[in-house]
C-alpha cells in the first residue's frame, strides 16, 4: 500500500496503525482522518504540540469526539504518522451513503472518515494503492438514514 487512511479520536487505532505500517509495509504512509469540527489531532500534529479543544466537539463522527489526543498516543503519531487530514460533515455523510448504497455496508460516521477524505479529494491519491480503515457499525437504521440523508429516496421512497 502507497497510504493508509485511519479514523483518529484519541489516538489509539491510529497509532496503532501507524506502528505496525512502519514495521509491515516501511513504504506506506499512514494519515490519520478527522471530522474539521473536531480537529484537535491535526493542530497537535502541525504545531508539535499536545492541543486540546474547548468545549466538547460538534460532529456526527460522535466516536472522534475527544478534545485531545492522548499523552501516549501522540508521540506514536508524531513519530509515525505522515500527515493529518480533516473531513467536512458533508463528505463523512457521503462516505457512509456511498458505503451503503454501493458496498451495502453500514458503517458509523467515525469510521467512514478515512473514505470521506478520499472521496472528497483531500488525499490526493490517482494511481496509488490506498487502504481505509473503517470501522464499526454502531448506528441504528433511523439514527443512519438521519445522518446520511437517506430519509427521502428518488422514486418518493421513505427510509430504508
Amino acid at each position: 500500500m502507497d497510504y493508509l487512511l485511519v479514523p483518529c479520536g484519541g489516538g489509539g487505532l491510529l497509532s496503532g496503525s501507524a506502528v505496525a505500517a512502519a514495521h509491515l509495509a516501511p513504504g506506506c504512509r499512514v494519515m490519520g482522518v478527522e471530522p474539521e469540527t473536531a480537529d484537535d489531532g491535526a493542530r497537535s500534529f502541525r504545531s508539535g504540540r499536545l492541543q486540546t479543544l474547548e468545549g466538547h466537539p460538534s460532529t456526527i463522527a460522535d466516536g472522534l469526539r475527544t478534545r485531545s489526543l492522548g499523552r501516549l498516543t501522540f508521540p506514536l503519531i508524531q513519530r509515525y504518522v505522515a500527515d493529518m487530514l480533516t473531513v467536512s460533515e458533508a463528505a463523512i455523510r457521503q462516505a457512509m451513503l456511498f458505503l451503503w448504497t454501493r458496498l451495502k455496508l453500514v458503517v458509523e460516521p467515525s469510521g467512514a472518515v478515512g473514505l470521506a477524505a478520499l472521496l472528497s479529494g483531500r488525499l490526493s491519491a490517482a494511481g496509488a494503492r490506498v487502504g481505509v480503515i473503517l470501522s464499526g457499525g454502531n448506528v441504528g437504521p433511523e439514527d443512519f438514514c438521519r445522518i446520511a440523508g437517506a430519509g427521502d429516496q428518488p422514486g418518493g421512497r421513505r427510509g430504508l
